[in-house]
């Protein structure tokens, strides 16, 4: 089962979205802050990130710059997860490297139907 990572330092949102990736048949980590999310990723590195912006110390941007740094997460896809709706924000996410960037609310389906699709793109690119 694909492996999902998800960063967010809201419990409700943190706590909705494992249970979601759980149902749609991911296996599920979590972490609440920007450290702990790169802690995860180099103990177990998931197959696909959703990354909050907002985090307690390290913010998503940076997580996200210093993943797209590093040769073993490079491409791993990552979809930021935010309330920051302004388009300068969102540009900046997608320049960072980000895969996408949903706003908060959002719909639960189309969530789910992006990841699986960039799962299944990135199950593509693998040789």
């Amino acid at each position: 089962m694909p492996r999902v990572l998800v960063v967010d330092d809201e419990t409700n949102i943190l706590l909705s979205l494992e249970f979601l990736m759980q149902q749609a048949g991911f296996t599920v980590t979590t972490a609440d802050d920007g450290e702990s999310a790169l802690e995860r990723v180099d103990d177990t590195p998931p197959d696909l990130m959703l990354l909050d912006i907002s985090l307690p110390g390290i913010s998503g941007f940076d997580v996200l710059e210093r993943l797209r740094a590093a040769s073993a997460t490079r491409d791993m896809p990552i979809i930021m997860l935010t309330a920051h709706g302004r388009e300068v924000e969102r540009e900046k996410g997608l320049a960072l490297g980000a895969d996408d960037y949903i706003t908060k609310p959002f719909s639960t389906r189309a969530l789910v139907d992006k990841v699986q699709a960039l799962l299944s793109e990135a199950d593509d690119d693998t040789p």
